[in-house]
């Protein structure tokens, strides 16, 4: 048998196994006795607008009484829940890589994720999860926070916590695909500031109108570990800003601004300060329940920057631009057993490194409500002497 055959085997083995993301929360379903359908299509973790609004309102149904949920204690002021809602996700997959190499890889189990969120009383929630293992590492926790709804008796919500920074634009976490959005992921020299996981607060505030408005202040410095019991290891504060309106109820469109400093971390320099400023725009647009396309571009600009911890020579000025273009088609809207996505990925920046240029085509297939079958298959071009493409096959599934 040849080692081109056996590696077809191997790839078509893979659609056993894990591949995509996945935030959905089946413990919201046993709790209100409901079908994932019923927040997500054409598939878990991408929510519908009905999904959306349950997540807004602290993961509540608007027409469900919270007391049932609670055990009777006998003190008014406790939220003690009946049972604590939990869901578990368990990921695998393979991969076949077209560059030549003809390599194939089993990375099962490439995580185990243990889910929990709900009501803590009438206007507060939670939420959080936490990573058992991934890539084969403990990784800890990434979404945590604490979210109080309708302050004021409006449609104004407080979040603290941990979360990711791109939330308010489009959340990483409920993409379809396996390739990420990679204009929120760019890493700029040594600095830490991108618009990944960080600690801190977000206020969101909605009109009757359909405008929304966001601020984040968070630290500015991601999430990693605290030292002396600070995490935050600069003076600065940074904060994110955007408004989006909707128009009609087809098309949606938005814009963001991110400011902020940062202390540089180098070995060769002291009390050096970094400026970063990051501005866009992006926009929905769904003219029926088949289609619908997401796009977002970025701007960035860093005062300055050393391209690793050991260089001498300071970057300064450094300019990235950066976007996204998502499309995703239902064939039969949301009752769709199928789904199909094409992604595409685009990152240039005077920090070479970051450059980024990617096709993403990816097709699922609901096996089960909350397990779907998924193939995906991408064409990295950043290099224009060398392309990279991979092939991944797999599901997913949580309960």
């Amino acid at each position: 048998m040849t080692r081109k055959l056996i590696s077809l085997l191997l790839f078509a083995a893979g659609f056993f196994l894990l591949a995509d993301q996945s935030q959905a929360i089946p413990a919201f379903a046993r709790k209100y006795q409901l079908s994932c359908t019923t927040c997500h299509a054409p598939s878990a973790p991408m929510l519908k607008p009905y999904g959306d609004e349950f997540a807004g309102n602290g993961f509540r149904l608007a027409d469900e009484k919270s007391p049932r949920y609670y055990a009777q204690t006998g003190d008014p002021n406790l939220s003690l829940l009946r049972e604590l809602p939990i869901a578990v996700r368990l990921e695998g997959f393979v991969s076949y890589n077209l560059d030549g190499s003809e390599k194939a890889d089993f990375a099962s189990p490439y995580l185990m994720k243990l889910l929990s969120g709900g009501e803590l009383s009438d206007r507060l929630s939670y939420y959080f999860y936490f990573y058992f293992s991934e890539r084969g590492e403990v990784a800890g926790v990434e979404d945590a926070f604490l979210m109080y709804n309708d302050l004021f008796g409006v449609d104004f919500d407080i979040y603290l916590g941990q979360f990711q920074v791109s939330d308010p634009l489009f959340k990483r976490e409920l993409r379809l695909s396996l390739e990420d959005y990679m204009l929120y992921t760019s890493q700029i020299g040594t600095s830490r500031i991108d618009l990944k996981y960080d600690k801190g607060v977000l206020l969101t505030y909605g009109l009757p109108s359909g405008t929304s408005f966001a601020v984040e202040v968070i630290n500015g410095n991601g999430i990693g570990e605290a030292s002396q019991r600070v995490f935050d290891d600069d003076k600065y504060k940074n904060v994110l800003g955007r408004v989006s309106q909707d128009v009609g109820e087809t098309f949606r469109i938005g814009a963001f601004g991110y400011t902020g400093k940062e202390n540089l971390d180098h070995a060769t320099v002291t009390d050096m300060t970094n400026e970063v400023f990051i501005w866009g725009p992006d926009l929905s647009f769904a003219p029926s329940a088949k289609w619908q396309l997401n796009a977002q571009y970025l701007h960035r600009k860093d005062s300055q920057v050393y391209p690793n911890m050991t260089s001498t020579a300071l970057m300064e000025d450094v300019k990235t631009d950066a976007a996204m273009a998502e499309l995703i088609f239902s064939p039969k809207g949301e009752q769709s057993n199928w789904y199909f996505l094409a992604l595409y990925n685009w990152v240039e920046s005077d920090f070479a490194l970051a450059n980024y240029q990617s096709a993403t085509i990816h097709a699922g297939y609901m096996l089960r409500t909350n397990v779907r079958l998924a193939a995906e298959y991408t064409l990295d071009f950043t290099d224009s002497n060398q392309t990279i493409s991979k092939l991944n096959f797999g599901f997913v599934s949580a309960f």
